[in-house]
């Protein structure tokens, strides 16, 4: 063998051990090698071999000797030098209450973007993509605007969190941020595509004035950017970094607002703009200072087919729950049923007012999730260490129970939550104080409705958050299709026989089957927990 051929060996073969320590079968250094981009043209001109089983029956036969017996995977060497305390699930029951307000604070500390815009708001009555001094024509376009830019871009966000993760915890530095140039530039442009399929439409249709559809289409753009650019600051762990930069843009606005006589779109997209691009620049100086000071590995471009298969459902759920949560609104708005339109979808205030207190519910229980998942990580972790491979049945039994104490704290604080939203709808010092008016009856009802919607949607959000955990995605696809198709027909059908505000029992329906229907796939998850985790790695 030449000796290009030698060493080029010896770096995969360190490769593969990396990854996978002992490998369990040939099988799996076949899909190590090919998940890198390596060919099996490239296994005659690289290696030497005739093809791609030939050296993975070589590396195979190689690492089963006795000297590779108690070879471990770089993810179970770091997972060794930590120091692993052998307690009882007694005592360690004791600290979950410490692991609870930790994980929940981060949870709801990574809200504080959210938080600043609320207070900016109620002080202000002016924040980065709002302003309360908008006409209902202007609120149209502009939440026209935020919803196209977020279901445009939802599912290449979860695409983020999938594609971008997996280089990230391989240590792959360079492929990283290359996988995050690649789905900022496929989200813009398909931004791009999606204005124009709605130019040409409206140009033939007529549903709304130009400079209307191009006021929504910057708001889009520019929404759709900032997310794009944020959402790899949540992979990588610079969370900290998201709440700068709208922070930062958000301050801007204001000072623009109050000290020039720029027009309030302008001064949006300005602010919208430095807050993506502030983001955009700390990834390229982060970056830029990693992959210089850590080698790390390094995998070739994978190609275009694999990518999509991998990341799909990805693509489609993030796309799907974000029409599931905006549909309510335009199927309300879209109704003539106990109000006048001058266009086909038109914006209403104190139905918007009702389901933005109602969202309320999902960011208290956000923090939650973040405890949920970080506690099935960790009783994942303890119970396989703790329980003989030769008894999956009772660690099966074990998940499973913790699941069911997960699901009695989720509802517990969801019961918590509803009476902070009571208590800020109906007390002096809550909603009247803030904004120095009162609730409409019709935005109390879409309130208490929206909020029992939101409940369930986001427990259906957690279980999928639990099968996302071993890579179990197909499922909550076909489910979240078919509940925004009973969102949309219960809601349409409510909204046009009744009167426009019954499009949120749509919502309500949809997210109740949307959380029992994941609950039954969760469940039959965690009777089978062994296998999913095996097959998971």
């Amino acid at each position: 063998m030449m000796e290009n051929h030698k060493i080029a060996l010896e770096q995969l073969i360190t490769t593969v051990k990396a990854r996978n320590g002992k490998p369990v079968n040939m099988r799996v250094v076949v899909a190590t090698i090919e998940s890198m981009g390596i060919r099996d043209i490239d296994i005659v001109t690289d290696y030497g071999f005739e093809s791609i089983t030939a050296i993975a029956d070589y590396i195979f036969t190689k690492l089963s000797t006795p000297e590779y017996y108690q070879l471990k995977n770089k993810n179970q060497q770091i997972a060794d030098k930590k120091s692993y305390d052998r307690i009882s699930i007694n005592s360690y029951i004791t600290g979950r209450a410490g692991l609870f307000v930790k994980d929940y604070s981060t949870g709801i500390f990574h809200l504080f973007p959210v938080v600043i815009q609320i207070a900016a708001i109620i002080f202000f009555g002016f924040s980065l993509w709002t302003f309360v001094g908008f006409n209902d024509l202007q609120s149209t376009a502009v939440v026209f605007g935020v919803i196209l830019g977020l279901v445009g871009t939802g599912g290449l966000v979860q695409v983020v969190g999938k594609q971008v993760s997996f280089y990230w915890y391989n240590q792959d530095y360079p492929m990283t941020y290359y996988a995050i140039k690649q789905l900022l530039r496929i989200g813009v442009r398909s931004l791009f595509v999606v204005f124009l399929i709605i130019a040409v439409i409206n140009s033939f249709i007529r549903l709304y004035p130009f400079l209307f559809i191009a006021i929504v289409f910057v708001y889009a753009l520019l929404i759709g950017f900032l997310l794009l650019a944020i959402a790899p600051l949540y992979t990588i762990k610079q969370r900290w970094m998201i709440s700068v930069s709208i922070l930062a843009g958000t301050l801007l606005s204001l000072s623009l607002f109050f000290y020039s006589n720029l027009h309030v779109y302008i001064i949006h997209w300005i602010g919208i703009m430095v807050s993506a691009l502030i983001a955009l620049l700390y990834l390229y100086l982060f970056f830029k200072k990693l992959i210089r000071s850590e080698k790390g590995f390094a995998n070739k471009t994978p190609k275009f087919t694999l990518a999509i298969y991998r990341n799909i459902n990805y693509f489609f759920y993030g796309t799907l729950i974000y029409i599931f949560v905006f549909m309510d609104r335009l199927v309300a708005w879209s109704s003539h049923t106990g109000r006048e339109l001058p266009y086909v979808v038109y914006y209403e205030s104190d139905y918007e007012i009702g389901m933005d207190l109602a969202i309320i519910i999902f960011f208290l229980l956000a923090g939650v999730l973040e405890y949920n998942i970080s506690a099935f990580s960790r009783f994942l972790d303890f119970h396989q260490r703790t329980t003989s491979f030769l008894n999956a049945p009772l660690f099966n039994k074990k998940m499973s129970r913790h699941y069911f104490n997960q699901l009695g704290i989720f509802f517990a604080s969801g019961i918590a939550s509803a009476v902070l939203l009571y208590l800020l709808i109906t007390q002096s010092w809550g909603y009247e104080a803030a904004f120095a008016d009162q609730l409409s009856d019709l935005s109390l009802w879409v309130c208490a409705v929206g909020g029992v919607g939101y409940f369930f949607l986001t427990l259906g959000m957690l279980n999928v958050l639990y099968l996302y955990t071993l890579n179990r995605n197909k499922r909550p696809v076909l489910v979240i299709t078919v509940v925004t198709a009973v969102n949309l027909v219960v809601g349409a059908v409510l909204s046009r026989l009744i009167s426009y505000e019954y499009a949120v029992v749509g919502m309500l329906v949809g997210s109740l089957l949307f959380a029992i229907l994941t609950t039954i796939i969760t469940r039959r998850f965690f009777n089978k927990l062994d296998y999913y985790y095996y097959a998971a790695y």
